[in-house]
Parts: structure tokens; sequence; C-alpha cells
């Protein structure tokens, strides 16, 4: 048992507090990478904003032929960098999702850098437990497939029809009649109605109330209150 302790904890590491210093070991891991690259980008933002390296600049050394996921939260996405991936020869998978604030990249399925904060602060670590890292990569791959492909995020346009399609959004969530919405908007029920069917188009939602709460898992709407 004690052996077993010990050669789990090797496989462990914590990495100094210092974010210049984990985002070294991430280029590396990236560098170092033969088949599969996983990230998930839903960091709190830190004072040491400035000193992060972009996705560009990290995924910039990703040797040829590796396969790459970005997993993004909505208020981290970098629409710069998806157009870009679009055009890409080698672009890299973008999807988005309403994730907790925590920050990992997952290099061949084999090591993770994972990076949280608790009470003490940034807490980074190197990991290499073979059953860790299973469940690691089951937790992203479950993530993945639900997540929101970044080419098909809603688009709301200017701010006039952003406010009116965020309000849309919150009848569907709590499943008001299209009568009481469309009242409450100020248009027709047949614009009112329009205006549904835009967006469970672009939601990729089979139901009005499966469009509000995916609303809410990508982040366009807050969860609802139980």
């Amino acid at each position: 048992m004690h052996r077993s302790r010990s050669r789990e904890e090797g496989l462990i590491a914590i990495l100094p507090q210092d974010y210049e210093v984990v985002l070294d070991h991430a280029q590396q891991l990236i560098a170092d990478a033969n088949h599969s690259i996983d990230i998930v980008h839903a960091r709190q933002r830190g004072t040491d904003e400035q000193a992060e390296r972009t996705e560009r600049e990290l995924l910039g050394g990703a040797r040829q032929g590796v396969a790459v996921r970005l997993l993004s939260s909505p208020d981290l996405m970098d629409e710069e960098f998806a157009v870009e991936q679009s055009g890409s020869q080698r672009p890299v998978a973008i999807r988005v999702a309403q994730i907790p604030p925590i920050q990992a990249l997952i290099a061949d399925r084999e090591t993770a850098l994972v990076v949280a904060h608790a009470a003490v602060g940034r807490r980074a670590s190197l990991i290499r437990v073979p059953e860790v890292m299973r469940t690691l990569a089951t937790l992203f791959d479950n993530v993945w497939v639900q997540a929101l492909p970044a080419g098909e995020r809603l688009v709301f346009g200017d701010r006039r029809r952003a406010a009116l399609t965020r309000r849309i959004l919150g009848a569907l969530q709590t499943s008001v009649t299209d009568e009481v919405a469309a009242r409450e908007q100020g248009i027709s029920v047949r614009t009112y109605r329009r205006h549904v069917a835009d967006i469970m188009t672009m939601l990729g939602a089979t139901s009005r109330f499966q469009a509000g709460a995916r609303a809410a898992e990508l982040g366009l709407l807050p969860p609802v209150k139980r």
C-alpha cells in the first residue's frame, strides 16, 4: 500500500503559483503531444491577465497531425480565433459550453495540466495517474458532445435585436404562452413565433423549453433558480 501510494503521489506534481511557469508547462505538453490535445478554457480572470499567452500562441507549437479540441466558456470565447480556425488547413475544433471556472489541458490522454482556484489562490497540478486521466477524458467527452460548435453560436445582431432575443429566450425558459410573451415584447403573436422558430433552429432545439434550457447551458441566459 505504501509503494502504491508513493507511486501515485509521484504521478501528481503541484506546480508553482507563478502563472508564467504554468504556461511554460502547458506549452511543453502541447509540443510533446503525439495524438491529441484537449483544452478546457474556463478560468477566472486574474490580476495577471496581461501576462497570459493566448490559445493561438500556445497551440502554434502543436505537431502536424495532432487533433486539437478547445472547449471554452461563453465569456472567454475568442471569436477572432474561431474565425481564423474555420479557414485553417489544420483547424482547432472549438465548442462553447457553460463550464465551472477551471483550466485544463489533456495531452494524448496520458498527462493533464489542471488549474483551478481555491481559497488559497490559484492551484496548478500536473497529473499522470491513469485512473484520474480516464475520468478527466470521460468528463471532457461528455461536455464536448453537448457543447455548441463555435461556428453555430447564436448571432444576436444589433443591440436592439440582441435585447429582444434575450427576452424571448427568457420567455421560452419559463414556458409562458405565445400570447403573453408577444404582448410583453410589444410584437404580434405571428412575429413572436417567427423569432422563436429562428432561435430554435440556431440552437438546434426540438422544443421551446429545450431552447430555453439550451440557452442557459450555453451562458446566453442565467440558469433557472429552483
